[in-house]
């Protein structure tokens, strides 16, 4: 199919780009890496009247690392140059790790990591480590600038706070504390679909080996990234052994995620699934912790 007639603008700067959306408000979409926007277009699931650009706009294209050791990456860097970048495997290594699982090698070499977070598929991995690991997005329109916690960023299936004027021109997370875990599990049908289910922890331990705090996203279980925050509070202050984590593993798949059927999983295969997924996540990132 071809996608419906829109008028096209090719900003060369964050201004000008700016200064269109503000222009044409709902009517426009911006285009980053099209990896998703442009399926939507030729499907017609997606009919906006003007297509806004960034690919020309070289300077949201970047990844810096922070003065208090987090990382900043900018809205248009393709997902192989993150996940090849010395920077992010040093700082970031949830992230590091999460890219390979992003679709195939020929989507990462386009996709964008903003694009991804503002697109906000609630099968998408960069939305539920942006959660797990406390990430903060910078959104910028022609009256100013905001930044908005990851975890209020994302309001449902396809929806975030962005504004239709505004810009996500940049995610930015910080650094992990000492004693910190992390790890990302997920199950798929074939290698490079969406999964059925995926889970992100992050885990940090007290000096004495007890969990002192942790992080657990999942991905496709709901119309966003869920918290699992009745599972996190039976980890908190506990000795790590098999039968705690095989617990809260059990709390995460009864209590704290409601999946649902459709024609790829049940809702019980999902629980059953992220049940797995959790304890082996959890067991992963307490070892990475304690080492």
């Amino acid at each position: 199919m071809k996608p419906p007639p829109f008028e096209y603008y090719n900003p060369r700067s964050l201004d000008e780009a700016l200064s269109h959306l503000a222009e044409h408000g709902y009517d426009a979409k911006i285009l980053a890496g099209g990896q998703s926007l442009v399926p939507m277009l030729n499907f017609r699931l997606a009919q906006p009247a003007v297509l806004v650009d960034l690919n020309k706009i070289a300077d949201l294209a970047y990844i810096q690392a922070g003065n208090s050791g987090g990382i900043q990456v900018g809205t248009m860097t393709r997902h192989a140059q993150v996940e090849r970048d010395p920077i992010i495997a040093e700082r970031a290594p949830l992230i590091h790790e999460t890219m390979p699982m992003i679709a195939t090698s020929q989507i990462r070499s386009r996709g964008t990591f903003g694009g991804s977070i503002a697109h906000a598929d609630p099968s998408a991995e960069l939305v539920a480590i942006s959660v797990a690991l406390e990430g903060k997005f910078r959104l910028r329109s022609q009256s100013g600038e905001r930044e908005v916690p990851a975890t209020d960023f994302f309001l449902g299936m396809f929806t975030t706070q962005l504004e239709p004027e505004e810009i996500l021109v940049e995610a930015s997370f910080p650094s992990l504390p000492p004693g910190t875990g992390w790890a990302i599990e997920e199950i798929a049908r074939r290698p490079h679909d969406f999964a059925l289910v995926g889970v992100a922890v992050v885990v940090t331990l007290h000096s004495d080996q007890r969990i002192q705090n942790a992080r657990i996203v999942f991905l496709s279980v709901g119309d966003g990234p869920v918290v699992a925050e009745k599972a996190a509070e039976s980890l908190r202050d506990q000795a790590p052994s098999p039968n705690l984590l095989r617990a809260a593993a059990e709390i995460a798949a009864a209590e704290d995620i409601d999946p649902s059927n459709d024609i790829h999983a049940s809702a019980d295969y999902r629980r059953h699934l992220a049940k797995v997924l959790t304890r082996q996540a959890l067991e992963t990132a307490i070892e990475r912790a304690k080492g």
